[in-house]
Order: structure tokens, then C-alpha cells, then sequence
């Protein structure tokens, strides 16, 4: 039986989006707890982050604005009426998958009225995509090992280690759906064949034949995905290239560029700041709220090239060994238990465990300058 649509208070979205926000939660246990879709939640979440800034407004501040807007209005209604046209006849001209991502539920403009401007239909906007099943929780798992193990391997070859070591038959889409969903792909060296975002600006590859040997000399990040007993989360880092030293991380239970800009902040805060800052191309980090920091502190930014597993490769060893040494061993229940177990590697990692690369020594010993405290060779 079809389910009744239900229209939900003001307050009990404020109260879910401050939920998701807080991040003490994966999204799946705010569904549950609420009785509210997964996208529901990450969709209400955006609205109330999107539109925090007009509660501190004072009502002349806001007045003001509206009258300097109004005329704005008036002025552009003619030029709105002639590129009207123009723009439904080419958002006609994207395939209707990419027509319906153009759909956005927080403008002003009713989703019918943009419905018929993209040509689609009505129904097809409104329809929510199923939540994560408990099977494909446990798939993504399986996938994650299988792609820390053999970074080079598409979904094609992945679906077939499934079968050879799990003695699962999954279809290629399927895969394909889940690592979209984790934020992996094959990592391997080939032809540039994806075009960048043109609203993203995409740095050049600075480190290419750079010797880096001192210190905050280059810093790199990365996102992972992080297995949960229900749900999963999402984990960024900030490390040191040099000593391997991991400066600050975030946990989040969302893609968002805000805990990515929160542990930059944090480690330039506490470390000071590098001459080049490496990334990949993920929207956190080409967007401008987070290369806005890197500007501000007069960093040079580098971007990895598309597929360039060699780019970003320590903190690439870094997500192998967190995973095979904490992540794997535990089935974590709740984030705070996540938080703390990740935490407790991370303090560990930078200050015993030693690296055959760095002469035995552990990044802290290296980032500080300090003795390995080993003893001398006869």
C-alpha cells in the first residue's frame, strides 16, 4: 500500500537538520529515530546550513536588502523574460538524468514550474531513491577491502573478486551504484577523458619532479569512506608530506566541504602554514569556501590529476593501514565510538609507529626534528 505524504512542521525540521548537523549519528540512525528518508534529512540539513546567515540580520539590515533587491528585480525582468527561452531549450538538450539533477528543492521557483521547464515529469522529481539496505552496507564493506587491496581495479574486476572470493554474484551496476556512493574508483595512470566542472577551478599538478624534503613544505588530504555496524561515515585528514605526520582530521556522517574546511583550519591553526597544499578534484576541495582558506594564507594550490594514484600516494598508505589496522577489527556502534577508536590510532600512528621510509622513525620524530631514539649500528 502506497504510503500517505506527509507534510512535516517547521520545527520538526529544524529539529532533524540540527540532528544531522550535530554528526553524533550516521544518517540511517536519523531515519530510523525520525522516520524521515536518508535524502530528506541531508536535504533539510542543507537548507538550515544554507540559510544560517539571515537569522543574525538585524530587520532594518534586512529591509534594506530587500528594497536594493526589488529594484535589481524590476531592472533584470526583461532580460529574465528574453533568457528564458534560451535556457529551457538548452537544459532540454541534457540527458534526463542530468536534466533531473538540475531539479532544486530549496529555490524559490515550485518544482512543477521547473518540471516544465526542464521537461520532465512531475513525478519523476518527486520520486526518492531507496536508502542504504543493510545488504549493500554489508557489500560495501566487501568492495572497500577488495579496493585497498587493488586500488587499479575498476568495477568490472571488482564485481568478479567478489564472486572469486565471496562467492557473490552482483551486477556491474550495482557496483558501480555503491562505489559512487563510497567515493572510490580505480586508481591508475590513462587519457584524460572527463572534463572538469566549469564552476570548479582545477589547479595545476605542482609536485611533479618537486624534491620535498622539510617539513611544511607540502601538505596533501584525502577523503575515505569508514564502515559502521549501521550506516558508514566519512573521514578526512591533513597530513604532512614529508614526515607523514597527520596534522588534524574531521569524522562526518555527510560529503560536505565543511569538516574538510574545519581540519584545514585547525591544522593551519596549529601548525602553521605550508608553501603547497595537494588534493584531489573532489568537490570539497575545489570549492571555494575551502580554497578561499588556502588564498587567504598565501598557499599554493595542486591538484592531482584524474585516476593518478601515484599523486596523493601516502595518504593513500595511510587509509590502507587505518582501515587493516583499527577500522576492520572493530564493528563500531555508535560515532562517538568510531571518533574515539579512529583517534586513538591516529595519536598512535604519529607517535609510535615507525616507517621503514623515514629511517625507522615515527612522523612525530620526524616533523619535531627529534632522535629516533634507536640504537646506533656497530
Amino acid at each position: 500500500m502506497r504510503r500517505k505524504r506527509r507534510n512535516h512542521l517547521p520545527g520538526f525540521k529544524a529539529k532533524v537538520a540540527l540532528a544531522a548537523i550535530k554528526g553524533d549519528r550516521t544518517l540511517a540512525e536519523l531515519a530510523e529515530q525520525f522516520d524521515v528518508h536518508p535524502n530528506q534529512i541531508q536535504d533539510w540539513r542543507k537548507q538550515l546550513l544554507d540559510q544560517a546567515d539571515t537569522v543574525f540580520g538585524s530587520g532594518q539590515d534586512r529591509k534594506t536588502a530587500d528594497e536594493a533587491h526589488l529594484k535589481d528585480l524590476h531592472a533584470k525582468i526583461g532580460e529574465l523574460a528574453l533568457e528564458n527561452g534560451f535556457f529551457s531549450q538548452s537544459a532540454r538538450s541534457l540527458s534526463m538524468a542530468e536534466r533531473k539533477k538540475k531539479v532544486d528543492r530549496a529555490h524559490g521557483l515550485p518544482i512543477s514550474r521547473q518540471c516544465l521547464a526542464l521537461d520532465i515529469s512531475r513525478s519523476s522529481a518527486y520520486r526518492k531513491l531507496a536508502g542504504v539496505s543493510d545488504g549493500d552496507i554489508d557489500l560495501m564493506r566487501k568492495l572497500d577491502e577488495l579496493h585497498l587491496k587493488r586500488p587499479f581495479k575498476g568495477s568490472r574486476r571488482l564485481r568478479d573478486d567478489l564472486w572469486d572470493n565471496h562467492g557473490l554474484q552482483v551486477n556491474r551496476k550495482r557496483v558501480q551504484r555503491l562505489m559512487r556512493l563510497m567515493g572510490i574508483r580505480a586508481l591508475h595512470p590513462g587519457a584524460k577523458t572527463t572534463r572538469p566542472n566549469p564552476k570548479h577551478k582545477v589547479y595545476p599538478y605542482l609536485l611533479r619532479e618537486l624534491e620535498i624534503n622539510r617539513v611544511n613544505q607540502v601538505w596533501c588530504t584525502d577523503l575515505t569512506y569508514i564502515p559502521m555496524r549501521k550506516g558508514f561515515l566519512y573521514l578526512v585528514a591533513i597530513m604532512d608530506w614529508h614526515s607523514r605526520k597527520v596534522l588534524s582530521w574531521r569524522l562526518s556522517n555527510s560529503l560536505d566541504a565543511a569538516p574538510c574546511v574545519e581540519a584545514l583550519e585547525e591544522a593551519l591553526a596549529n601548525y602553521g602554514t605550508p608553501e603547497i597544499f595537494n588534493s584531489d578534484q573532489g568537490c570539497q576541495f575545489t570549492s571555494e569556501d575551502f580554497t578561499d582558506v588556502l588564498k587567504d594564507n598565501g598557499i599554493k594550490i595542486s591538484m592531482d590529476g584524474k585516476g593518478r594514484w601515484m599523486d596523493n600516494v601516502f595518504i593513500e598508505r595511510l587509509w590502507r593501514s587505518l582501515k587493516y589496522e583499527e577500522v576492520y577489527l572493530k564493528a563500531y556502534d555508535s560515532v562517538a565510538q568510531a571518533r574515539q577508536g579512529i583517534d586513538d590510532w591516529l595519536m598512535f600512528y604519529n607517535e609510535e609507529r615507525r616507517h621503514a621510509s623515514l629511517s625507522r622513525m615515527t612522523p612525530d620524530q620526524v616533523y619535531y626534528d627529534l632522535p629516533s631514539g634507536l640504537p646506533i649500528a656497530a
